[in-house]
């Protein structure tokens, strides 16, 4: 897909990946409709990238609230050629750890962010013939571990998503991508802190990469309408193997990752790996 003189709306765009995509499609003479709950920053960033950049405050995963935004933008700019899902949250913790209503929040961003905002636009995409839905996800949609349970399972859900979206737009003209960064230096490591140590310790060999690194990612992957694309290149090969060895690749997994302590609960487990670390 030619980027230049295209519509792409990206979700989560105040800050992190979603920013930096913002910057790069603007860069490659995009027009860039930016999705996100924080005025302040959405605004900013919106008069920083010009005329090409146009701001709708909203959260994704409110449903009302998300289909009379794309009511707007469907008047006042028409119907995007790309769809970036990228909003997402959601804290780390054992099942047991989490609370039924917290469940439901992990589940809203990234997997119902994502199934709204499509929703809101598939039907004239479909009509028009053309599309690309980009649904950014992470790697536990992959590889599972333990102490992040509502986390992973929304990243599965969002994974599904994408296949059976795919199969669903067979022979319609719109296409499903999917790009899966490993750790990425964002402010979601600064807002759940103690992510970092809960990580098993086989991602280390990833890396940290930037968001600007990614959305360069984001860019070819629309841009060449590829179907998955996994970066970096150690994550890919992780993933491969996967499908070849998954009992070997599921134990390095478990055992690198966070542990009970036994004797303990939950909470006053996770505080005494916080205190091994430090």
């Amino acid at each position: 897909m030619r980027l230049a003189g295209a519509t792409v709306l990206i979700t989560g765009a105040s800050s992190g990946i979603g920013a930096a995509t913002a910057r790069a499609v603007v860069g490659a003479q995009a027009r860039a409709v930016l999705l996100a709950r924080s005025a302040g920053r959405l605004d900013a960033l919106a008069e920083e990238l010009g005329p090409r950049a146009h701001a709708y405050v909203v959260d994704c995963s409110d449903r009302e609230a998300l289909a009379s935004v794309a009511r707007r933008i469907t008047d006042e700019i028409g119907t995007p050629d790309v769809i970036v899902n990228n909003a997402g949250a959601g804290r780390w913790l054992f099942f047991d750890e989490t609370e039924p209503a917290e469940f439901e929040r992990m589940m809203s961003a990234p997997f119902f962010a994502a199934v709204f905002t499509t929703r809101a636009f598939l039907p004239a995409m479909i009509e028009r013939g053309s599309g690309l839905i980009l649904n950014v996800n992470a790697p536990i949609a992959f590889v599972p571990w333990q102490s992040a349970a509502g986390y992973g399972m929304a990243r599965w859900a969002t994974r599904g998503l994408c296949e059976l979206l795919r199969a669903d737009l067979a022979d319609t003209g719109v296409t499903v991508s999917q790009v899966v960064p490993g750790p990425v230096s964002s402010e979601y490591f600064a807002n759940n802190p103690g992510i970092d140590r809960a990580m098993p310790r086989i991602a280390r060999v990833f890396g940290t990469q930037t968001p600007e690194h990614v959305a360069s990612v984001i860019v070819r992957t629309i841009e060449r309408e590829r179907r998955l694309v996994i970066t970096p290149t150690t994550l890919r090969l992780t993933v491969g193997a996967m499908r070849v060895t998954p009992g070997l690749v599921t134990w390095l997994a478990r055992s690198t990752g966070r542990k009970r302590t036994k004797g303990l609960n939950s909470t006053e487990s996770r505080d005494a790996e916080h205190r091994r670390s430090v």
